[in-house]
């Protein structure tokens, strides 16, 4: 069995590789262009990436029993952890209702302060680019219908839509 510390990057890459055979069946749903299996195919040769990097930078780190000397990360606070997994379950669930727009500046907000950014004009300024890039980048270039919402929370994206000359 592998040490513990190996387990969770092979892990990704097992997961990663495992799901990338399920995203062919997206392209049957469309023709022509890049198809809607493309974006998740990508995002998990680069989940596939980021984990084999991390296998490889974990199997070539000295082990602690053979090498008291080193010192290793600061240990993860479970409590921030269960915080962030608790923000991408609440984006993903929220997002129908309130709409991509709303909720990707929210999330990268919450994200913000959990990570233990303080300055809130750093917070907004982020919030801002980082929202209207991702709507540009998914709206006008990849051509993706975004959720926008239900009742006003519609009519709010739509505004922001027209504000911003995306529709």
């Amino acid at each position: 069995m592998p040490p513990a510390r190996l387990i969770a990057p092979l892990a990704g890459v097992v997961l990663a590789a495992a799901l990338f055979g399920a995203t062919w069946g997206l392209d049957a749903v469309a023709r022509g262009g890049l198809g809607p299996g493309f974006w998740p195919r990508l995002a998990l040769i680069g989940l596939a990436l980021a984990c084999a990097a991390k296998l490889v930078e974990e199997w070539r780190r000295p082990r602690p029993d053979v090498d008291a000397a080193v010192d290793g990360p600061p240990p993860i606070s479970r409590v921030k952890l269960g915080l962030g997994i608790g923000a991408i379950v609440l984006y993903v669930a929220l997002t129908p209702l309130l709409g991509f727009a709303l909720v990707t500046a929210l999330f990268i907000a919450a994200f913000m302060i959990l990570c233990g950014t303080r300055s809130a004009a750093v917070i907004l300024a982020n919030v801002g680019l980082g929202t209207v890039a991702l709507l540009y980048l998914f709206v006008k270039i990849v051509y993706l219908p975004l959720p926008k919402g239900d009742g006003p929370f519609e009519a709010l994206t739509l505004g922001l839509y027209r504000a911003l000359r995306l529709f």
